[in-house]
């Protein structure tokens, strides 16, 4: 897929903000009888979603809202896409398991209506973030957990399976040979799929879906189901999502706070940016550091998106009617050298 990416350099470093703005004329009659035109701004559709996997994601997810579906049930269908594919370790089927071996899935969803549901710990669920927006239409709650979030998935009609698949066992006994049992988190396994979406009317959705931390230990519940760490929106300001160590994202409230900085008049760029480098002042001398990465997508009610990352590496996935599917490059504070 030919890449185009909107990053520009600037003395504050490099900046990746799209806009998908246009404006119309409205024929308004007041009581009199007299007629003007008004100039209003229509946000078009957008999907921006984290990483390589966040592609196929939008796809479907773009596909369906063309189609007529509603915008939870055309995340649920997009992000159905990763949890079921086992070439993608990080999320679902094929996922990398915990140090006792098992897989174990979060996921949360959230309307623009500030309705959410989640699971946590959930295992033999195939696609957790159907069973997430089960919790949002069918429950008085927001999050299930562990067994009660699985009895809850069989209850609903949904089937209990293995997830732990071939390649990744092996590569789950590899480790537990060299770990002498230690859970290890890196940069290199915990690629959440987040996913934030403007529909036709302007209104803001979002969903996360992970298998977390490989080798992590077992009943770990990273930030991906939390409303407020993994995902959080407000309809009338702007949504923002996370991936990276859930643990670190967890302590700064991240999503949250970013969509209260763009409440704050900042811009998607420089909220996701401010959040990062405040995990970074927290961080820089915690025993997580050496393998911290973090990064953080926007979208402001303008139509305005953004990344930013701690580290070099971070992409996602960006879906709108002018250009289409396309990888961007988020900014980044550090690269992994340093």
């Amino acid at each position: 897929m030919k890449r185009r990416s909107f990053i520009e350099k600037a003395t504050l470093g490099t900046i990746g903000i799209g806009a998908v703005l246009s404006c119309k004329k409205n024929t308004e009659t007041n009581e009199n009888g007299i007629t003007s035109n008004t100039s209003t701004s229509e946000i078009k559709p957008l999907i921006i979603s984290t990483w390589n996997h966040g592609l196929p994601a939008n796809e479907e997810t773009w596909k369906q809202l063309k189609q007529g579906n509603t915008t939870l049930d055309a995340i649920e269908a997009g992000m159905k896409i990763p949890e079921a594919d086992p070439k993608v370790r990080s999320v679902g089927y094929g996922g990398y398991p915990d140090k006792e071996g098992k897989v174990t899935l979060d996921a949360c969803i959230m309307d623009h209506e500030s309705n959410c549901g989640s699971v946590s710990f959930l295992q033999g669920i195939k696609h957790p973030i159907s069973i997430a927006k089960r919790v949002l239409q069918n429950t008085p709650h927001v999050m299930l957990s562990g067994q009660g979030a699985l009895q809850f998935a069989l209850s609903q009609g949904f089937t209990e399976e293995n997830l732990l698949t071939q390649e990744a066992e092996k590569d789950w006994k590899k480790w537990l040979r060299k770990s002498k049992y230690q859970p290890v988190i890196n940069m290199e396994n915990h690629d959440t799929i987040s996913m934030l979406v403007i529909d036709k009317d302007g209104n803001l959705s979002g969903g996360c879906t992970t298998s977390g931390a490989a080798w992590k230990m077992h009943g770990r519940v990273g930030d991906s189901p939390i409303i407020g760490a993994g995902l959080f929106l407000d309809n009338e300001v702007g949504a923002a999502a996370a991936t990276g160590l859930g643990e670190a994202v967890i302590r700064t409230a991240g999503s949250a706070m970013v969509v209260e900085l763009m409440r704050q008049g900042k811009s998607p760029y420089d909220a996701c940016r401010e959040i990062v480098e405040r995990i970074y002042n927290k961080h820089k001398n915690h025993r997580d550091m050496k393998h911290l990465q973090v990064g953080f997508i926007a979208v402001n009610k303008k139509g305005e998106h953004a990344g930013y990352s701690l580290r070099s590496g971070f992409n996602y996935a960006v879906y709108d009617e002018e250009i289409g599917n396309r990888m961007e490059d988020a900014p980044f504070k550090m690269s992994w050298k340093k």
